[in-house]
Order: C-alpha cells, then sequence, then structure tokens
C-alpha cells in the first residue's frame, strides 16, 4: 500500500494505463474526490498525505471501465458543474461547440427549446448566458430528468427552465410547446451495431445512444418537426455523428430548411445549424 497521496496516484495511473487514455488525469481526478478537494489543490498541496482509504475502491470502478463522471457524480460543461448519473449521457467537450453555435446565431433568443434534456447541460448552458431567455426541455427518461431539474436548481436556472416530461416518438408530442428562437438537440445517433469502447458501451444509457440501424430513426422524427417549432427567424442546433452531415442536411432540405455545418475541436463535422433562411458560412 502507498504512504503518500503522490506515491499512490503513480501507481494508480500505471494500473490504469490499460483501461484509459488519460490514466494520470483520471488518478488525480479521483484522489481530489477521495480527499474532498479540487485537483488542484490537490496537487499543490496533498502530495504527502496519506492516501484516503476510499480512493482505492475508486481506482477498481475505473478499472471496470466505469467513467470518471459517474464514479465523481459531476461533469464540467461550458464552465458549469453538472451532476450526472447513469441515467444520463456524459456531457462531452465537442458538445460545447453547439452552445457557441446556438449562442452566436440568436444571442438575442427570448424562447429557447431542448429536445432531450439528459443532464440539461445543452439547455442550462445556453440559459445560463442569455439572462433575458425562458427555456423548456422535454426528456423522456424519468431518472434524466431528475438529474436536470437538480442541476438547474443548483446554477440557480429553475425559474427560467420549464423541464417537462415528453418523448418524441409518442403522437402529438409537440403539442402546446409553440414556437422558438433556438432549438436544441443532441438526439441518439449511434448505429445499432457500431463498436463503442467498454466505458461509453456498459456504462451509459443505451436510450441516449442507439437510433437504429444507420443512426438516423430520431432525426427523421425531429426535422419534420422543426418548421412547425421554429419562430421566425429560429434556428435550430442539431448534433450529428462525424459520418452525418451529408444525410441530416438533406432531411433538413426535404422540410424547405437550410443547414450549415459546425465542427468539433478536432475538425470533425458535429452541429448542424438549420433554419429557413439562407445557410451562413463558418
Amino acid at each position: 500500500m502507498s504512504d503518500t497521496v503522490t506515491q499512490a496516484l503513480r501507481e494508480a495511473a500505471a494500473r490504469l494505463a490499460d483501461t484509459s487514455d488519460t490514466a494520470r488525469l483520471d488518478a488525480e481526478v479521483l484522489m481530489a474526490h477521495a480527499l474532498g478537494v479540487s485537483r488542484s489543490v490537490m496537487l499543490l498541496s496533498h502530495g504527502r498525505d496519506a492516501v484516503p482509504d476510499r480512493f482505492a475502491a475508486l481506482i477498481e470502478r475505473r478499472l471496470r471501465h466505469e467513467p470518471v463522471a459517474y464514479i465523481t457524480g459531476s461533469q464540467e460543461f461550458f464552465g458549469l458543474e453538472f451532476a450526472v448519473s447513469p441515467d444520463v449521457l456524459i456531457p462531452r467537450g465537442d458538445s460545447e461547440v453547439l452552445v457557441e453555435a446556438a449562442l452566436a446565431a440568436r444571442p438575442d433568443a427570448k424562447r429557447v427549446l431542448d429536445l432531450g434534456l439528459g443532464s440539461g447541460a445543452l439547455l442550462l448552458a445556453v440559459l445560463h448566458n442569455l439572462p433575458q431567455a425562458q427555456g423548456i426541455g422535454i426528456e423522456r427518461s424519468p431518472g434524466a430528468l431528475t438529474v436536470a431539474r437538480a442541476n438547474a436548481q443548483t446554477l440557480n436556472l429553475a425559474a427560467r427552465a420549464d423541464l417537462r416530461p415528453g418523448d418524441w416518438t409518442q403522437a402529438r408530442w409537440t403539442a402546446g410547446l409553440g414556437e422558438f428562437d433556438l432549438i436544441l438537440a443532441n438526439p441518439p445517433y449511434v448505429e445499432q451495431e457500431a463498436p463503442l469502447a467498454p466505458s461509453v458501451r456498459d456504462h451509459e444509457p443505451a436510450s441516449a445512444l442507439f437510433a437504429g440501424a444507420e443512426g438516423l430513426d430520431d432525426y427523421r422524427i425531429l426535422l419534420p418537426a422543426l418548421p412547425a417549432l421554429l419562430a421566425p427567424g429560429g434556428v435550430a442546433l442539431i448534433e450529428i455523428g462525424h459520418t452525418q452531415a451529408e444525410a441530416v442536411s438533406a432531411l433538413a432540405q426535404a422540410q424547405g430548411l437550410s443547414a450549415s455545418l459546425h465542427r468539433d475541436l478536432g475538425g470533425r463535422p458535429r452541429v448542424l445549424e438549420i433554419s429557413s433562411s439562407a445557410p451562413s458560412s463558418h
């Protein structure tokens, strides 16, 4: 057994090397969680401390490919801290492109809709940055809705975020929603047989990942609904898989909508900006 935090971090990183591409970072985040301090404080001030008893169990969980965010119960996204659980997808940095595009497209937005809330990260990040806006979010998973509502409370956004049950596979799912300046969606888009890392495949909610043989099932429902949901001048920001830009753009065009592409930090196609006006260039 390691005597100090510094030694334990070195040994844990070595053990995690075959499980994680970010073994050292994972070990540091889990140690900070075990100590109850931030990672930066842990690195600066706790290197010679005794190792907390619970650290070993946290590392064992990570060795079984459980995502770090589920072990700690939180994930940072767009500068905000979100509670997460296995009921929700873990917010990814690549999805911040969607928030950036939304804020750039309609900084004056008054009404925002999030289709498929998950943790609430997209809607709540946008509302945090648009103090004049009100949001509605729909989510079919009761567990995810509970997480999103808790995040809205923690971020002091509950008064502007109407988070409600909703399922776009059901008839008349848009009834009573109205029209929106911004629509946000990160729907399921993974092909049913796609190979996934064990940390995703075995731990994140399948209902939020998979969308039929081509990964397009949910887009085929959502895109036809957009013309009635978009207010004049409204814009929808839809996350896509990196091979799906052409197929989803065609679904938009079939509804008389235009689509322009935003790429993520790795240069991959990530978000379609969809509107009834001429496409802008990025």
